[in-house]
């Protein structure tokens, strides 16, 4: 049945207007889902990363930075809508910081560096075709960053394949959810196919900065830029020492077999590797999707490749209605950015600090965030103002869509400089200027008074 289930799945995405190259990409993996492959990567295949240089100890070098960000472009991922957080648009258009939304502060920061350093360092969006039309049209509040290059390009899609047969979903009641992103694997084929990749380099673009749209604190970097212009470096993943809220996340690893770099996400490992995976102190090292490419290493991999960079193949297992758990199972093919290390020879990694790895995944990420634990600078950084980011956990029953979110927080977020764990069970309402220290636990029903001081 899978023959004919890869020829009605190319059919549906001709149909559909997707290009070649992402067809070429899909096939490749279906095949490999069609051989019985998991994509799974046993613990007894990799082992420990532990020596790595540091972001810290990179040299300063005025004119070599300049030079570096003159040939660099600003490239976000921002093609989610944020459901898991009960959102139906853009998640980058939720404020953020200080009534900015992640888009703005993003697009500040990169006028920013182009004021200091006098380069033109385009911002490019992957969008998708849900976040396309209201990305954009915010991003007209900030005409200068128009230097004659598309502001985005889109990210492709492919059919949910049922588990029984690997023929694409059919889901009459609403057709969208038949398809699917590939991951944000997709990257560096939506290059291709848009035609962005060629652009960049016809316009003499060598380097790109890649990052998740919700992760403020991943600003570019020009030390990052001539340290791989210096070492010829291909491909560069910031990775960040892993703590507590990494346990169940994606982490740096070498490969037994060729002794490369590799990244292991949590969809990859067995469930009897599950507990080494979240071994902190073993698997010492978080990806924070703060990616380094060089776009010319990059086009000959295409090229040499037809197209298909061959990424590990992650086999996500859903329903086609994520909100109804009793339709059809189905099978997501994806592919992981920050999977390309392996791909590269000479690729690297380096050890950044914690503060260029801030994600909004969850209220939790987002309170933390809108707090005071954070400031965003005249160059629209956004900084952590303490020691370490502070451990918010709010109960999934009454914080986690943004809508209910809103509605305990009327007066905006609690105070958090001073607080090491914050923790609400309950259904808790929150008054204006509520102080929280050290480690806290709110317990509800409760309404909290305003100025009122939560201590240990």
């Amino acid at each position: 049945m899978s023959d004919e289930g890869l020829r009605a799945a190319v059919e549906k995405m001709r149909e559909e207007g997707v290009a070649d190259a992402a067809i070429n990409a899909f096939e490749h993996y279906y095949r490999q889902l069609e051989a019985g492959e998991t994509g799974l990567m046993p613990e007894d295949s990799i082992e420990p990363v532990d020596d790595l240089p540091l972001l810290d100890d990179l040299p300063f070098n005025a004119a070599a930075e300049r030079e570096a960000l003159g040939r660099a472009v600003v490239l976000r991922l921002n093609g989610g809508l944020g459901t898991s957080m009960g959102l139906t648009g853009a998640k980058s258009l939720l404020e953020a910081k200080d009534g900015m939304s992640f888009l703005d502060v993003i697009a500040r920061q990169v006028l920013a560096l182009r004021a200091e350093h006098d380069v033109e360092l385009p911002l490019l969006l992957m969008d998708s075709f849900s976040t396309r039309d209201d990305s954009l049209a915010a991003l007209a509040d900030y005409p200068d960053l128009d230097i004659g290059l598309p502001l985005d390009f889109i990210q492709n899609k492919e059919p949910k394949l049922l588990v029984d047969d690997l023929t694409p979903a059919a889901w009459p009641d609403n057709p969208a959810l038949e398809w699917c992103p590939p991951g944000h694997g997709d990257l560096y084929t939506a290059l291709v196919t848009s035609g962005m990749l060629e652009q960049l380099l016809e316009r003499g673009f060598e380097y790109a900065f890649v990052a998740n749209s919700d992760n403020l604190g991943a600003v570019v970097e020009p030390r990052i830029l001539t340290y791989m212009a210096a070492n010829d470096v291909p491909f560069l993943m910031e990775v960040t020492e892993r703590t507590e809220a990494d346990r169940k996340g994606g982490h740096l690893a070498i490969r037994k077999a060729d002794d490369r770099l590799v990244l292991r996400e949590t969809a990859q490992t067995p469930d009897e590797d599950l507990k080494a995976l979240q071994d902190l102190s073993k698997h010492r090292f978080a990806n924070t999707n703060n990616l380094w490419v060089n776009l010319r290493a990059l086009d000959a991999a295409m090229r040499e490749r037809d197209n298909v960079l061959g990424l590990p193949m992650i086999r996500n297992s859903k329903t086609v209605d994520p909100g109804d758990k009793s339709s059809p199972k189905v099978f997501q093919i994806e592919t992981a950015m920050g999977a390309a290390i392996e791909v590269f020879d000479g690729a690297r990694a380096l050890i950044v600090p914690r503060t260029r790895f801030a994600p909004v995944k969850t209220t939790d990420d987002l309170l933390a965030l809108r707090s005071d634990a954070y400031q965003l600078t005249e160059d629209s950084r956004v900084e952590l103002v303490r020691d370490s980011v502070p451990i918010v956990t709010l109960d999934p029953d009454h914080y986690k869509l943004m809508r209910d979110f809103d509605a305990r927080f009327p007066q905006g977020p609690v105070s958090l400089k001073e607080a090491d764990r914050f923790e609400v069970e309950g259904d808790v309402t929150f008054g204006a200027d509520v102080v929280a220290r050290g480690s806290v636990k709110v317990t509800g029903p409760a309404t909290i008074e305003d100025g009122a001081v939560l201590t240990d």
